[in-house]
């Protein structure tokens, strides 16, 4: 059994992967100490698996894309004074192979085994199979 898991969340308004690292990066210059964190409402239970080796896979445009490393979990309030987990990640962005999934709301959990593996470090800049030959490949069970 896996001693940790990860988190999956949708990647809302981004077009790429590049457009992600990039808003990641101009936001990182607004934080305080320059980490990113991604903000949301819940706070994970399984915080001990998720510090333990987790990371964040980011779904763009109907595709897990691109993966970060979880470093750790931290309290924030808003001005409205509501307590919420801010997810602090690596800001080593990490192309995965896409994997289509559908829309959902907040994150959920991803299982080791049902990640996809990350890309080579010399195929990072190769274009993602078509959407419609991915779907069929999902469809008949390839991928």
């Amino acid at each position: 059994m896996a001693s940790h898991i990860h988190l999956i969340k949708l990647s809302v308004g981004t077009e790429s992967v590049d457009q992600l690292i990039d808003w990641q990066l101009h936001r990182s210059k607004q934080i305080e100490n320059g980490q990113y964190y991604h903000l949301t409402r819940m706070w994970p239970k399984r915080e001990a698996e998720i510090i333990n080796g987790g990371s964040i896979y980011w779904v763009i445009k109907g595709e897990i894309s691109a993966r970060q490393r979880i470093i750790r979990l931290d309290e924030k309030f808003g001005q409205d004074g509501i307590r919420r987990c801010g997810i602090v990640l690596d800001p080593e962005v990490i192309p995965t192979v896409t994997a289509l999934r559908r829309p959902f709301q907040g994150w959920r959990y991803l299982k080791p085994e049902d990640a996809p593996a990350d890309l080579p470090k010399g195929r990072s800049g190769e274009e993602a199979i078509p959407a419609e030959l991915s779907r069929a490949l999902a469809d008949i069970g390839v991928l």
